[in-house]
């Protein structure tokens, strides 16, 4: 359903006059772990915020994410996200208390709440982020903490010392009204 949604707000042109949109907004991600730091970044996010009800959401092609190592980018793909089943990762939710936000060209906190979907798994989420008015548009910024067991990412005993139990995910973006 999410899924259907977010198509359905990219493919249609839509009436309302205060929609703002991207798609090339950007999620990095961080793993800390004793062995071995991962970090991958992907330059291929679509957003869409409608500025009336303050709804917002992104998706991310999983295979967007570049790496330094091109085995832990192959890795990524083929043995933990399995992009090939679960193609993107996407956020449906709304600005808490948008109704009472003024935007200014000065950062505000906010809280984004709705829902995530990475590896195929839906989980209802709460997260910190930012918004301010730019001289084209409105600037987002959010930071999310992903617990990889949430989500049904298996990683094999072997590697697992490598990878962080919980990965901090950055999305940045601009937004132009559409």
């Amino acid at each position: 359903m999410i899924r259907t949604l977010i198509v359905l707000i990219l493919a249609i042109p839509l009436p309302a006059k205060d929609v703002y949109f991207t798609r090339s907004g950007v999620i990095s991600f961080f793993s800390s772990a004793p062995l071995e730091d991962i970090e991958a970044y992907n330059q291929q996010v679509t957003c869409v915020l409608d500025r009336e009800k303050g709804e917002v959401a992104f998706q991310a092609p999983i295979r967007g994410f570049t790496f330094k190592n091109a085995m832990m980018q192959e890795h990524f793909n083929e043995n933990y996200m399995e992009s090939d089943k679960f193609p993107k990762a996407l956020f449906k939710g709304n600005i808490e208390n948008w109704d009472s936000l003024v935007l200014s060209d000065s950062s505000q906190s906010v809280h984004l709440v709705g829902s995530m979907t990475i590896h195929g798994v839906t989980q209802d989420i709460k997260e910190l982020g930012t918004i301010a008015l730019s001289e084209n548009g409105i600037d987002g910024f959010a930071k999310f903490q992903i617990r990889v067991v949430d989500y049904e990412i298996e990683i094999p005993k072997i590697v697992r010392k490598n990878i962080a139990a919980i990965v901090d995910v950055s999305v940045k973006v601009k937004l132009k009204k559409k």
